[in-house]
């Protein structure tokens, strides 16, 4: 059995990289629209900090429900199919979304908060029929 035992290691070695593996996409924009280094770091904090409540395919990320019956109180929106402008994507993320509800305020902030919003608003609503711009964020002071 000791022969055994090291390809049997290794056979499960194998299964939980390939499983390991299974839904990750990772990162892919598109090289035609001059993505910036600051682009770039914001589809990594988006796919780190953002993934397991929003889906958007730039950053390999399958968070929201699918279908309305699989939906769950933490489901984000899918960004593929909703088009968000620069500051309301800010505002969403010093303020915890729309509602307040679920997402944590400020879940990046600064620069991080600065870079995720312009990816995410490059990228949002690249998969809807019919993008629409949503209405303005409310005015915040600072």
């Amino acid at each position: 059995m000791t022969r055994r035992a090291p390809l049997l290691v290794a056979l499960l070695a194998v299964a939980a990289a390939a499983l390991a593996a299974c839904g990750k996409e990772g990162i892919t924009l598109n090289a035609k629209r001059g993505d910036t280094a600051q682009i770039k770091h914001g589809a990594q904090l988006f796919a780190a900090r953002c993934a397991g409540c929003h889906t958007l395919g730039a950053a390999g990320t399958h968070g929201s429900a699918t279908k309305v019956n699989d939906r769950e109180r933490t489901d984000g929106p899918n960004l593929d199919q909703r088009k968000e402008d620069l500051n309301s994507v800010l505002f969403a993320i010093r303020n915890g979304g729309f509602s307040g509800a679920i997402m944590p305020q400020n879940i990046v902030v600064g620069p991080d908060a600065q870079a995720v919003a312009t990816f995410v608003s490059r990228y949002a609503g690249t998969q809807a029929k019919n993008p629409k711009s949503p209405p303005p964020a409310p005015a915040t002071g600072g």
